[in-house]
């Protein structure tokens, strides 16, 4: 299969090329970029106006597979990432039951090789059944495929404990990707510590929650070696302390998401818990020092950290419902809305946040790059085309997002995987 796509705006953040140009898909490869192409091709895409971009990698999402089906699966997860423009997703291992060990990683992999329209790695946990006391197999894990260990939705208390899984992890030569969240500084918050929780009558979640534990995982990152990599970052002081560890060189690197880098909590309504997220919408101070992290490539990943809930789940009080938000089908709207047309960063920089530095952090050799010869994971997306968010055309599971009805600028037109289109934009 022959792919010819045409007068694109080529942004890759592999060769540093950013111009209009012509590239050409042969099978599961790219096979040129270049200004002009007069090729043969089984299909011809006329790009004009629209990115051309690697496919997307989100460094975090929740598939709920295996037993918490009835919020997502593997199938519809990769279906999602497809309309995203989300190429490869790195799947958190709170599952039920926990992948923690090989056998559970292969029952992932060879779903997902079977039925998932898009690439599907499957993250380890870094204890067994995420209890915190002992390791997992993080080794026989490695060996089935995993590039990544973490404890996403809980941090590992034990100072020791963790510091062993990162010295692991060096040795195995994969990063560790941290929910930094003192638990025991939680006390049943479910929103930020702030005037807005005290104006709902709510428990609060303050920011030292997140920065102790970011400090301490810096520092063990800096006792080790291991490549650290931060997830959602929400707070003034994680942006402080990764600049930090960017002026020190240690080996630590770090993730917004997009409802953290366009909300706060201000824009809570009072009951409506698709605003419920942890760690939680921050203060405007929180946002700005993120947005001055993104600019700045301190913080040089943008996930999703997309948590899919059940409807019945989601319409709880804010005290009862589960925290978490879907993104996979609004990260890339988002990003352009609040990032990239408000002059924080560039589409380069979108480029190197959302597929070339997830590539390069996760040992992803042959993705994040449009060069000759490597997979032919792209995406198309039209940065000018608006449309409002509507839930209800999501094909995730998961309708749980504060971002309905909300009005958006930058639309995915096709995402293609492996040298096939998984997606293709019908509306216009």
């Amino acid at each position: 299969m022959r792919i010819l796509i045409k007068n694109g705006r080529i942004i890759d953040p592999d060769t540093r090329r950013d111009q209009v140009g012509d590239l050409l898909i042969e099978d599961d490869r790219i096979s040129a970029v270049e200004d002009h192409l007069e090729e043969e091709a089984d299909r011809v895409v006329d790009a004009s106006g629209c990115y051309v971009m690697p496919g997307l990698i989100d460094m975090h999402v929740h598939l709920r597979d295996p037993g918490l089906t009835y919020k997502e699966d593997i199938i519809t997860g990769a279906d999602a990432a497809a309309h995203g423009g989300v190429t490869t997703i790195l799947a958190m291992p709170n599952t039920k039951p926990v992948m923690d060990d090989a056998s559970r990683v292969a029952y992932v992999k060879n779903k997902a090789r079977e039925f998932a329209k898009v690439n599907v790695l499957q993250v380890g946990a870094i204890t067994r059944g995420m209890k915190g006391e002992e390791l997992a197999d993080i080794e026989a894990m490695v060996k089935e495929g995993i590039p990544a260990i973490s404890e996403d939705g809980k941090s590992v208390m034990n100072s020791q404990l963790y510091r062993e899984a990162m010295q692991m992890a060096r040795r195995l030569n994969i990063p560790v990707l941290a929910h930094c969240e003192d638990i025991d500084m939680v006390r049943g918050g479910c929103m930020n510590d702030d005037e807005k929780a005290r104006e709902f009558s709510l428990p609060g979640i303050s920011n030292a929650v997140e920065d102790c534990i970011v400090a301490r995982d810096i520092i063990l990152a800096r006792d080790t070696g291991c490549h650290l990599h931060l997830c959602h970052c929400s707070t003034e002081g994680a942006a402080m302390m990764m600049r930090a560890s960017k002026e020190y060189g240690l080996p630590v690197s770090a993730e917004v998401c997009p409802h953290h880098f366009t909300l706060t909590s201000s824009d809570m309504v009072e009951g409506d818990a698709n605003y419920k997220m942890n760690p939680p919408l921050r203060t405007e101070k929180d946002r700005q020092a993120l947005l001055e992290a993104l600019r700045d490539d301190v913080i040089e990943v943008i996930s999703t950290d997309h948590a899919p809930h059940s409807e019945e789940e989601k319409s709880r009080s804010m005290r009862e419902a589960p925290f978490g938000i879907v993104g996979l089908e609004t990260s890339v709207a988002l990003t352009i809305t609040e990032l990239v047309d408000k002059g924080w960063i560039t589409p380069m920089q979108m480029a190197e946040k959302m597929s070339g530095n997830p590539a390069r952090i996760v040992h992803l050799d042959n993705k994040g790059s449009l060069r000759p010869g490597k997979d032919a994971d792209v995406v198309i997306i039209n940065p000018e085309e608006e449309y409002t968010i509507d839930v209800n055309k999501f094909v995730s599971k998961g309708k749980n997002s504060p971002f309905h009805g909300r009005r958006v600028k930058g639309k995915v037109k096709m995402t293609i995987c492996g040298g096939l289109v998984v997606y293709e934009d019908q509306e216009n």
